[in-house]
């Protein structure tokens, strides 16, 4: 039977064009629902008669290995067997990469997509492995899911380098948070002198060195001077004698020891995850230029951080069929209800990739504050009394258009070719 091209949901629900291939006499398909050290397999030929009934195995090499004998053993003649496991975050890796017999399809159906199947049989809040499994085995025989690729291993790290940016930068702001928290406790009314405590030199030596503020009562106005300049800063006097003022005033709490030393550990914390962050902000820098990615570096306002956040939630830019799939998949798209004749548009439907979705955010922000072109056109949705949100939207579709041409093309960005698009 030949093949008719489709466009079906990916992984992180975007649509690309695939060859949607339907269960033929010969077909077996299997199923495959992963957990963390188990899955539960079945298998179904075209006729919906169980050759393997719902299975759980152990998520091994030798528990793969079982499955496929007792497969291959269920019919003399030759068979073509599609494989299809749901998406689920990192578990499913493994079966990613088990070394399958020769001709066996895989392909990932997205999770969504079962939970819509389960819906259709009428079991949307009942979920179990063989419900799963049941919902698998009709999405498989229907052509769903798409193929396995193989992703180049400059864009496997850059992922994995984004991503582990990514967590500690969310482990770096949750700790800053922590010891501001600590700090009201052990010298109250300091930010009310100093706004930006970790974005300035004098702001981190308050943590460092005088979390009593006794100690800098002490010291005085022109100790205080002398203080920062030994440790390279340059304070000015009004500054310092306010300081001084707050830490005179300053009413600590009965715990203000125990949240110092609580300061102390989160100091530790704080400097380590920002070695990290800049070590894997480095990294990234270096893996762009040999990516596909490397021509977003020529756009105003993207550096690294954000093009790898972009390139580590998109993946495979191959497997994108445009932007508005890219878009729609990230979960920008407005919701839509339309009946009789009549539709009507609401927020932006958040179904999709949260990654992608801050990462297009990110990247019209850059676009916002450093592209002439996207600063008029925000500021005349500002103009018009659009709100933040909405104009954070608008950037965010405009700098996913960009990016998608750029890595597309291999073009490097050309502000006189975007004012043409946008008038």
């Amino acid at each position: 039977m030949a093949a008719s091209p489709d466009a079906r949901d990916t992984p992180g629900g975007a649509l690309v064009s695939v060859h949607v291939v339907p269960a033929t006499s010969s077909t077996i398909v299997v199923a495959i629902d992963v957990g963390k050290n188990v899955a539960a397999i079945s298998a179904t030929d075209s006729s919906r008669r169980r050759v393997l009934p719902p299975t759980h195995v152990a998520l091994t090499r030798s528990g793969l290995d079982s499955v496929v004998t007792r497969i291959q053993s269920a019919s003399d003649a030759p068979i073509q067997v599609r494989v299809g496991v749901e998406a689920a975050g990192h578990y499913h890796q493994p079966v990613l990469g088990y070394t399958r017999p020769s001709g066996w399809e895989l392909v990932e159906v997205n999770p969504a997509r079962v939970a819509e199947q389960r819906k259709i049989f009428g079991r949307r809040r009942v979920k179990t492995d063989a419900i799963d499994l049941d919902a698998l085995t009709e999405l498989l025989l229907a052509g769903q899911g798409i193929p396995v690729i193989s992703r180049s291993d400059v864009c496997a790290e850059l992922s994995a380098w984004s991503a582990h940016r990514s967590r500690r930068v969310l482990t770096h702001t949750a700790t800053m948070i922590q010891l501001t928290t600590q700090l009201d406790r052990a010298f109250p009314g300091v930010g009310t002198v100093i706004s930006d405590l970790f974005g300035t030199g004098i702001g981190r030596l308050v943590i460092a060195e005088f979390t009593d503020p006794t100690h800098l009562t002490k010291l005085g106005t022109k100790g205080l001077i002398a203080f920062a300049a030994d440790h390279g800063l340059r304070l000015e006097h009004p500054r310092a004698e306010r300081l001084v003022a707050a830490a005179a005033d300053a009413l600590p709490t009965p715990h203000a020891a125990l949240a110092r030393r609580v300061i102390a550990r989160d100091r530790i914390l704080l400097d380590d995850l920002e070695a990290q962050i800049t070590e894997a902000t480095a990294r990234i820098a270096e893996l762009i230029p040999a990516s596909p990615f490397a021509t977003l570096m020529s756009v105003p306002g993207w550096g690294p951080a954000r093009i790898g956040n972009y390139a580590g939630a998109l993946g495979d830019p191959e497997r994108w069929a445009g932007p508005a799939q890219i878009y729609r998949a990230s979960g920008l798209v407005p919701a839509q209800y339309e009946s009789a004749g009549k539709r009507r548009d609401g927020h932006i439907s958040r179904e999709g990739s949260v990654p992608l979705r801050r990462a297009l955010i990110e990247l019209g922000f850059g676009l916002r504050h450093n592209e002439p072109a996207a600063k008029r056109y925000a500021a005349d949705l500002k103009l018009r009394g659009k709100p933040n949100r909405v104009i954070g939207c608008a950037l965010a579709h405009r700098a996913n258009r960009i990016a998608y041409a750029l890595v597309r093309d291999r073009a490097t960005f050309d502000p006189g070719y975007w004012r043409r698009e946008e008038s």
